[in-house]
């Protein structure tokens, strides 16, 4: 029997439902799961054109995260592939499996910053994550598979890849810093909170931060719960963002830290609780890529602001926007690179970091190691990452608002609505395109339409699109909505979107 697996496909991950209710048609099931497996440790032999491959397996502390590593490594020992069991991993962490263990590819399970009743898979090799494409293929072939489970008896044996990963950053710290007073101890002197959302991330507070000096002590949520009992494991949550902002000022420390559940992504708070995430931590990762790579080419997703635009430019550098998702920007960075054009970082403003010298890996404790040193070297200049970043023109107002595409066909819905606008542009008072969009339509309005800009642009995975919009004055995001409410409401072939939402803000 073929089963159609292709739901599943999130992006370039695998994701779905792995608790509670079994009929789900999401619900990743070990049937499932060990067919993904079996079919991940395939796609790997003809991609290295190898019969005896190694594959490392971690997780985050999500509770259906022994299941599914159970039904992983079953998969891939029953076909013959050794298996190194990393149990309690980041996500950057097993990537570096392949590099530092040699591993010809690894397997994260995962689903991010989502809640806790779902899980996923993350797959890589020494190339970097997976793409779309190949999850596609791999899907399909998973539900096309006759028997999963073969007659090999591939080993499997634990590894204890994190504190090998630990040792990395702390070194790099030491190199970073090069405290000639104290080299074993660089941090020595400086408070740091963690927030690590009973995720993955506790590791860097007791096995990074501590062993170098740093005093931890007013961290918080560092124990591994994958009920996620205090908030949210994501640096894009207000309510995650609030509470390492108090948790630093109430320590009175010198910076916070806060990761997703698996650590590729992260923001960060200043001395007082002052957020840096979004704009302004793109903004401080851009200055010190730049610091090392001038003139070099900075890639965002599509949503970062003007005032973005304008710092990196002042900073030497120069701006690309291009389009949501971290694999996009990657990608799009790995391009350019090849071209023969230096481009040291792409980021997103979801949290998601990398840097062309961390093998364009999105690598949350690689992000905090880089500003943490950089923090180090301020000091002792008597002044503070918050200055760095001083300089960066923030908006007024900004605004996210998401409407339901009410069909299953969504996508050409969605792209009816972008081109509605592309053509309302070119004849509407106070309105421009942007010229430098690389999805959806942005469009500039002049201070007669709100004094800023908006996006409109279909979710990356989902049958949803998205209004982002940014103004230089109170009231401009309102101008603006109401202006793209009636170009929606005036149109005679969308009456498959939802704007309730849109219509519930400017009432």
């Amino acid at each position: 029997m073929i089963m159609d697996y292709s739901k599943f496909k999130s992006g370039s991950d695998i994701r779905g439902y792995a608790l509670g209710d079994e009929t789900n048609p999401l619900y990743m099931s070990n049937e499932m799961v060990t067919r993904s497996a079996a079919s991940f440790a395939e796609w790997l032999r003809k991609k290295t054109g190898k019969d005896d491959i190694f594959v490392s397996v971690g997780h985050d502390s999500r509770l259906s995260a022994e299941r599914i590593k159970r039904a992983v490594i079953k998969a891939l020992t029953s076909n013959g592939v050794k298996v190194a069991d990393c149990s309690l991993a980041s996500t950057p962490a097993m990537f570096m499996t392949t590099v530092e263990m040699g591993c010809d590819g690894a397997v994260q399970i995962t689903a991010s910053h989502h809640p806790k009743d779902r899980n996923g898979l993350k797959f890589f090799t020494r190339d970097g994550g997976l793409d779309g494409s190949d999850i596609a293929d791999i899907l399909k072939a998973a539900g096309e598979m006759s028997a999963p489970l073969g007659n090999g008896s591939g080993e499997c044996e634990k590894h204890d890849f994190m504190a090998r990963y630990a040792e990395i950053l702390r070194n790099m710290i030491i190199e970073g810093v090069d405290d000639k007073t104290d080299r074993e101890h660089p941090l020595k002197g400086m408070k740091i909170v963690v927030d690590a959302g009973n995720g993955v991330g506790g590791f860097y507070a007791k096995d990074v931060l501590a062993p170098l000096g740093a005093d931890t002590s007013g961290s918080i949520y560092l124990d591994p719960d994958g009920n996620f009992p205090n908030h949210a494991p994501n640096p894009e949550n207000a309510q995650a963002m609030e509470c390492v902002s108090k948790a630093t000022a109430d320590a009175d420390a010198d910076f916070g830290v806060i990761f997703d559940t698996d650590v590729d992504r992260a923001a960060c708070v200043g001395k007082g609780g002052f957020e840096i995430n979004r704009n302004r931590l793109v903004a401080l990762a851009s200055k010190i890529a730049l610091s090392s790579c001038p003139g070099g080419t900075i890639v965002t997703d599509s949503v970062t602001s003007d005032g973005l635009a304008e710092f990196i430019a002042a900073n030497g550098g120069k701006h690309l926007r291009f389009k949501r998702g971290y694999r996009n920007v990657i990608n799009k960075q790995i391009e350019l690179c090849e071209s023969g054009i230096d481009c040291p970082l792409a980021m997103e403003t979801s949290g998601h970091a990398a840097f062309a010298e961390n093998y364009f890996l999105d690598d949350g404790a690689y992000l905090i190691t880089k500003l943490i040193i950089e923090a180090a070297a301020l000091s002792k200049q008597g002044t503070s990452l918050e200055d760095l970043i001083g300089k960066l023109r923030e908006a007024k107002e900004e605004k996210e608002l998401r409407f339901r595409i009410l069909c299953d066909d969504f996508r050409p819905e969605g792209e009816k609505i972008i081109e509605l606008f592309e053509n309302e542009v070119k004849n509407h008072a106070g309105w421009s395109a942007c010229d430098d969009n690389h999805e959806g339509i942005r469009i500039n309005a002049d201070s007669s339409c709100g004094n800023g800009w908006f996006l409109i642009r279909l979710s990356v995975h989902d049958p949803i699109i998205v209004l982002n919009s940014e103004s230089d004055e109170e009231g401009g995001i309102m101008k603006m909505c109401k202006d793209v409410f009636k170009v929606i409401s005036g149109a005679k072939n969308i009456d498959k979107l939802d704007v309730s939402a849109l219509a519930e803000y400017i009432k």
